[in-house]
């Protein structure tokens, strides 16, 4: 399994750093902050040899154009990003279906939108030597919720996260933000009798206690703790329905309802 580990920043982003034991190498998913990246890579004595950002906004970005500044002029650090997006210093505009190797793993992108237009994901399948598959999913999916819909509808965000949930149920889910108490919390005033999420409340409660990051989440998990992939669950089902008159098997219906209650929550 590659070492990913969060650098945190700002109040609860965390940038994924995926290390490359052999070449002391790393790659950073949406730096927002150039400080702690650096400080990371100066106290493991790495060198920073690729940056993917999954979407436009400044927390995932900002960071972007002093680690490329503080880089040696001797090295050329490609920049993935979405082909659509605004990010000036993307020089490797992906689109959907596209891939590219990193670290020896083929890397595919997927377009997410939903929370942004712009936003993609970055899927890397088990292999051979390594057998968890993992995905960065920048601010679509979180652990036990989804990403506010900023630019997108509430029928582009439930085909993001079905896309997501169509990849194995042992993906590791690498989100950027550490809002999963708080998700949870929402989660069971929707489903108060899912003893799933009693569970996942008491481990990442614990966790947090213990300043230990409660990510990565896995695909099985959401399946069983996260309302925004449970819309034909009939507790989610009838928890939408005790809000608005609408028809609960249509899981967009569903879906919009849940995340209007979530923004208010």
């Amino acid at each position: 399994m590659p070492r990913i580990t969060p650098i945190p920043a700002f109040n609860d982003n965390y940038i994924w750093c995926w290390i490359d034991e052999d070449s002391h190498r790393a790659a950073v998913v949406d730096p927002g902050d150039a400080d702690p990246v650096l400080s990371f890579l100066k106290q493991h004595q790495l060198q920073l040899d690729t940056i993917l950002v999954t979407h436009h906004h400044h927390d995932h970005t900002g960071g972007i154009e002093r680690l490329l500044q503080e880089a040696s002029p001797q090295s050329s650090i490609p920049v993935y990003g979405p082909s659509n997006s605004v990010i000036r210093s993307i020089s490797e505009p992906m689109h959907e279906g596209e891939s590219f190797l990193l670290f020896g793993r083929r890397v595919q992108v997927m377009t997410i939108p939903g929370h942004t237009l712009d936003h993609i994901g970055y899927f890397v399948a088990a292999s051979a030597t390594d057998q968890t598959p993992f995905v960065f999913c920048g601010d679509t999916l979180f652990r036990a919720g989804c990403g506010r819909l900023f630019e997108g509808t509430p029928e582009q965000m439930l085909q993001s996260l079905n896309r997501l949930n169509e990849l194995p149920a042992e993906t590791l889910v690498y989100c950027t933000h550490e809002y999963t108490l708080s998700n949870l919390a929402f989660a069971a005033a929707v489903e108060p009798h899912n003893q799933a999420i009693q569970e996942a409340i008491k481990a990442d409660q614990h966790k947090r206690q213990q300043q230990v990051p409660t990510l990565p989440s896995t695909l099985a998990e959401e399946r069983r703790i996260n309302p925004f992939m449970r819309t034909e669950a009939p507790a989610v089902q009838a928890a939408a329905g005790n809000l608005e008159q609408i028809d609960t098997t249509n899981a967009t219906e569903v879906f919009r309802v849940i995340r209007d209650w979530k923004n208010r929550f």
